[in-house]
């Protein structure tokens, strides 16, 4: 599916994605719409351990690039030709919100991490921030095949979707990131119309978590930059999602 171009500029904007590093900063935007002797067989086994450091030199190289590529990626920074479609299953499973953890202060640490390595904003600015970003009632998520089911207080609601390709958005600080959309095809009339992903990741990957925007209209949501509540896998405690995100 052919993609759009957005833009969308505010310093909210730029806090998400690299308050995913561990940093700040999200969102602002743009959109783009889619058998020898002894001494030769010593010879041989030097010639072979050269051989194999030259390599594990490739093979360090190779790596060294693919994890520099990563995170380029990660960090909003790739080609349109790079950006493929990708499906549901990249997300399925079992997704808890991480609203609850920083309400009841188990996230604290995190935010000091964020505000130790920031020139601008303490871990009280840090936690007024994702108080906001983070904000849901939906507890829960789990996705199965095509079907969404959102879990809260009040009860299950559930739709079922289909891909609706992917928006890129081009954000303040120059770098970009792409939102993959899911359109409600039939579900409980509370279910939103749309779903829209984002996860640091351009091509078909499994998610290890993931921000969601969601609502009835489409083009409204590249506007939504203050709110995306946050999923990461429900068997996880809190101990794990600090280390994950302090790691990240």
């Amino acid at each position: 599916m052919k993609p759009s171009q957005l833009s969308i500029t505010t310093f909210a904007a730029a806090l998400l994605l690299a308050g995913c590093q561990g940093d700040s900063t999200e969102e602002s935007n743009s959109v783009q719409e889619n058998s020898p002797s002894e001494n030769t067989e010593n010879e041989s086994a030097e010639d072979q351990n050269q051989d194999d450091s030259e390599i594990d030199e490739e093979e360090d190289d190779h790596d060294h690039s693919h994890d520099d590529e990563s995170q380029a990626i990660y960090d909003g920074y790739f080609e349109d030709e790079q950006i493929e479609d990708r499906e549901l299953s990249d997300w399925e499973g079992e997704w808890q919100s991480v609203y609850p953890y920083l309400v009841d202060g188990e996230l604290d640490e995190v935010m000091e991490h964020k505000a130790a390595e920031s020139d601008s904003m303490t871990a009280e600015e840090y936690t007024e921030y994702y108080e906001i970003g983070y904000e849901t009632d939906v507890d829960y998520i789990t996705i199965e095949d095509s079907t969404f089911t959102f879990t809260s207080d009040e009860g299950e609601m559930a739709g079922d979707y289909a891909y609706d390709g992917y928006e890129i958005l081009t954000y303040e600080a120059g770098n970009r990131g792409v939102r993959f959309i899911f359109e409600l095809e039939e579900g409980d009339d509370d279910m939103p119309a749309y779903i829209q992903f984002s996860d640091h990741n351009i091509s078909p990957t499994e998610a290890h978590h993931f921000h969601l925007y969601w609502g009835d209209d489409r083009e409204a949501l590249f506007d939504e930059v203050t709110n995306w509540p946050t999923y990461y896998h429900a068997d996880m405690d809190g101990e794990d999602i600090r280390h994950e995100m302090i790691a990240h």
